[in-house]
């Protein structure tokens, strides 16, 4: 079955990696770790972590206990900056086909696709990384 809500790669590497970056507040963490932890590419993984850096979500940090951390409290990014700062502008579909093809002001869902897009919208605006923190949190901790 095809997913309704279709996330893209890029996004959905950002906000899991931005996500296990809150959880684990004490030091950086490597692109490996997070890479072996999702089974995903360390070198896709590693081109969003560059571009979260680049949007000021998440910062570098060199040396032999380097990798990336939280560039300001995870309290403080909702899940909509770090799905932006990979895709651009959050805008929301009106219409299936891309442009509005329907005679008259109903469309064949009513006011499904209004509706779904304020959820989500909503969703990633008010969500901010330290309230998903136990997805990845250890049992030890």
């Amino acid at each position: 079955m095809s997913n309704i809500l279709k996330i893209s790669e890029a996004a959905s590497l950002a906000l899991h990696g931005m996500v296990y970056l809150a959880a684990e507040p004490e030091g950086a963490v490597t692109v490996s770790d997070v890479a072996k932890l999702l089974g995903v590419s360390e070198n896709s993984l590693q081109k969003v972590f560059q571009r979260l850096a680049h949007a000021g979500l998440a910062k570098a940090v060199r040396g032999p206990h380097g990798g990336y951390t939280l560039s300001r409290p995870g309290h403080s990014i909702s899940l909509r900056k770090v799905y932006e700062a990979v895709e651009g502008p959050l805008t929301a579909t009106t219409c299936l086909l891309g442009a509005p093809v329907c005679r008259g002001d109903n469309c064949i869902l009513g006011d499904l696709l209004e509706r779904v897009n304020t959820e989500v919208t909503e969703y990633l605006d008010y969500t901010v990384l330290t309230d998903l923190i136990s997805v990845y949190q250890r049992a030890e901790k």
